[in-house]
């Protein structure tokens, strides 16, 4: 009989597979293309409910990627960037779509966008100063969820759609404690990226330390 592991044993993460082109990639750049797609159908076409579906769609089709890539150990260095990657692109140019457009409220979009912007530079800024990289919490997930329904919603809600009502209230409903929430996880964060630097920048030292 083996014998059984510690409880408090660090799980082992998925290894890294040398095949950049896999299912979750595939699925990846599959929903970046769409992102054309999206802006034709809103822009081109005029068509506010079709382009909401669209990017409702996307936005559901979020953790798809990354739960394929955990589970069938298909994780790959090209998917540590490409997923992110993906998920910001198409969440921050579909907001901002959607405020050139007219349908969300000014001051939810920009309150939105200015979270994006701040995470985004701060991100930028830790990682040219040599961080270990920072995981997504369980609250700003849920934040990112929130507003991944509140824009296709609000965007229906200015559309010919019967719904167009109760599309106005659920846009509200996820996206005041979404926005709430992203803006939360903002803050929590400050202690994990000092945490975060001061890790990267012992790693760096120990490495130089261990050069001959």
């Amino acid at each position: 009989m083996p014998p059984s592991e510690p409880a408090d044993q660090v799980p082992v993460p998925p290894p890294v597979s040398g095949r950049a082109l896999n299912v979750p990639n595939a699925i990846s750049i599959v929903r970046l293309t769409c992102l054309p797609l999206f802006l034709w159908l809103l822009f081109g076409r005029d068509n506010r409910a079709a382009a909401a579906g669209l990017l409702g769609a996307l936005g559901a089709t979020d953790w798809i990627d990354g739960y394929i890539a955990r589970r069938w150990r298909q994780v790959t260095e090209l998917g540590k960037v490409l997923d992110p990657v993906a998920d910001r692109l198409l969440f921050f140019v579909g907001a901002v779509a959607i405020l050139v457009d007219g349908s969300v409220p000014l001051w939810f979009a920009v309150a939105v966008l200015a979270r994006e912007a701040l995470v985004a530079g701060a991100t930028l800024t830790l990682a040219a100063l040599g961080a270990r990289r920072i995981d997504v919490t369980w609250v700003g997930k849920a934040g990112t969820f929130g507003l991944m329904v509140a824009f296709p919603m609000f965007l229906a809600s200015a559309s010919t759609v019967s719904w167009r009502d109760v599309a106005e209230v659920l846009a509200y409903v996820a996206g005041i404690p979404g926005l709430v929430l992203s803006w939360y996880s903002a803050a929590t964060y400050v202690p994990i990226a000092r945490a975060a630097l001061a890790d990267g920048r012992a790693a760096r030292h120990a490495r130089i330390g261990s050069d001959p």
